[in-house]
């Protein structure tokens, strides 16, 4: 997973460019040129040089795909006896709060401008389904070839500036100018996130609940409802940054984790978390799976049907073993904020990443 520095950053016809005096802004488009240097209008924002930068005006490679997975709970056969009646486990949603409520003191600022942004509406979808419209409609009327040309270039180059028009007006620009020890632990994040993106299995986790009765599920005291995801190297839409961040999709919402903070994207709605108030937290647990990835360590095994002492249930035929597997279970929370659970199916994977994210906690304190 790549970690670099930009010194520069372009959205549509403009261009950011960072020096040790600021950020000067060069381009524009006919009719409307930009040149600014350092002394232009940006915001310093936290410490060792992150600054926050409005575009002109204004005011996802997702989770993988798959349906959510009730672990422990596939049918299986059992040679012709009718299945028990297995109680219900009541599940409970493990879900964050609103993105609203997460705003860090020092992200207000940046909230309030990619919210802002979000609003405003995109015409470049519209000029070019417009265009193309027009030109099939002329083209059913037989109009002139000639008058064909024209309609077809002066749709392609609507579109052009209209999708230009949306990226400028509702990108913002994050420069971040490290110092040695700042660049250090953000190297160290992403070489912990690069450790769980190798992992075979990757899932979050949806939902849980206690089981009341493990006899019905392999002897299980928990079921948990998963979905798979991915963890990988990518920026926010209409976010443009000079380093490259980390991604990790929990349901409805992406986490992207920047040097200073984690910023929480919902649908139309950004949220913030700092590291100095972001729980992270990685335990082993121990996972029933007979579709376990490859790199996952088995460490006991037990069965479908399940006597309390931990023998198979004999009143049923086809029985099946299954495997004990060692998983790592990534928590992230905060009072009344975040509260998403990771799960990787390699043991010890994740113990950088959360070390990673407690030196950039202690950064931001200091």
């Amino acid at each position: 997973m790549s970690f670099y520095l930009r010194k520069s950053i372009k959205v549509g016809p403009v261009r950011f460019n960072l020096s040790k005096s600021g950020i000067g802004v060069s381009g524009g488009v006919k009719g409307f040129r930009v040149g600014t240097g350092p002394k232009g209008n940006y915001i310093h924002m936290g410490r060792g040089g992150i600054y926050y930068r409005k575009t002109l005006g204004g005011g996802r490679k997702r989770g993988a795909a798959g349906a959510p997975q009730r672990v422990y709970q596939e049918p299986i056969p059992n040679g012709g006896m009718a299945p028990p009646v297995i109680p219900d486990v009541p599940m409970t949603e493990i879900e964050s709060a609103d993105v609203s409520q997460m705003s860090h003191s020092s992200s207000v600022e940046l909230i309030r401008e990619l919210n802002d942004k979000k609003k405003i509406a995109r015409i470049g979808p519209w000029v070019l389904g417009g265009g193309i419209t027009l030109f099939l409609f002329a083209l059913a009327a037989s109009f002139h070839p000639f008058l064909l040309l024209i309609i077809a270039i002066s749709a392609g180059v609507g579109s052009f500036y209209a999708f230009q028009r949306d990226e400028v007006l509702k990108t913002a620009v994050l420069f971040y100018d490290f110092d040695p020890v700042l660049e250090q632990a953000y190297g160290v994040l992403h070489a912990g996130a690069t450790q769980l993106a190798q992992c075979a299995g990757c899932w979050h986790i949806a939902a849980s609940g206690n089981v009341q009765d493990s006899r019905y599920h392999a002897g299980a005291s928990k079921l948990g409802v998963r979905k798979p995801t991915t963890i990988r190297a990518e920026s926010p839409h209409f976010l443009k940054t000079n380093i490259q961040t980390v991604a990790v999709s929990v349901g409805r919402q992406t986490l992207y984790f920047f040097p200073d903070r984690m910023l929480i994207f919902d649908t139309g709605r950004v949220g913030a978390v700092g590291y100095d108030e972001l729980s992270v937290s990685v335990s082993q647990c121990k996972v029933i799976d007979d579709t376990a990835p490859r790199d996952a360590q088995i460490v006991d095994h037990t069965w479908r049907y399940v006597n309390k002492n931990g023998s198979p249930d004999r009143r049923f035929a086809n029985n099946r073993q299954l495997p004990v597997y060692l998983y790592d279970e990534i928590h992230f929370s905060r009072r009344s904020g975040i509260n998403e659970i990771v799960l990787v199916s390699r043991a010890g994977a994740g113990q950088a990443l959360e070390q990673a994210i407690k030196q950039l906690a202690q950064y931001t304190r200091a």
